[in-house]
């Protein structure tokens, strides 16, 4: 399960900041709002990665919430211990992670995001993090009045996101 984004998604030192969203010129002023489950699918091979990278491609850009960045991990690791990732893939996947975080809008919590995520989570039946990854991408859309494409790969999450009339992938 090697990622495919090395093959396709690759940036050169002269456009590598623009090819990870940091707005980007010359693309729709759509912001790609990533889940955990999304942000997965940019860096492993799996069904949804396609759709992910495509995304990443036409949005001005990239989003996640900042706790993305653990559960990201988390989910590397697991795929590891899995037997899903060599050690060597799983080196590469982090290592090429780790360079393009900083490239993501990362929007970190308050008290008011962290309300609003549990208002969510108890209307919708949300995992807690979900429901912090669903008022972030909220956040940003009301926030900069641009519109936001919510990926993910959980049902209850678009569901809950497509209540709220988010755009989804």
């Amino acid at each position: 399960m090697v990622s495919r984004k090395a093959a396709r998604w690759t940036p050169t030192s002269a456009n590598r900041r623009g090819q990870r969203g940091q707005y980007r010129t010359g693309r729709s002023s759509l912001i790609a709002y990533l889940d955990t489950s999304a942000l997965v699918k940019a860096y492993v091979d799996e069904t949804g990665t396609d759709m992910v990278l495509e995304h990443l491609q036409a949005a001005e850009t990239a989003a996640s919430h900042e706790i993305a960045y653990v559960e990201a991990r988390s989910a590397y690791a697991r795929l590891a211990r899995e037997g899903r990732l060599t050690q060597s893939e799983l080196d590469s996947v982090k290592a090429e992670f780790e360079s393009d975080w900083t490239r993501y809008a990362r929007i970190s919590s308050d008290l008011t995001l962290l309300r609003r995520a549990a208002t969510l989570a108890e209307a919708f039946a949300l995992r807690a993090y979900d429901s912090v990854h669903l008022a972030a991408a909220e956040y940003l859309s009301t926030g900069l009045g641009k519109p936001v494409m919510f990926l993910c790969f959980d049902r209850k999450l678009c569901q809950a996101a497509s209540v709220l009339r988010m755009q989804l992938a």
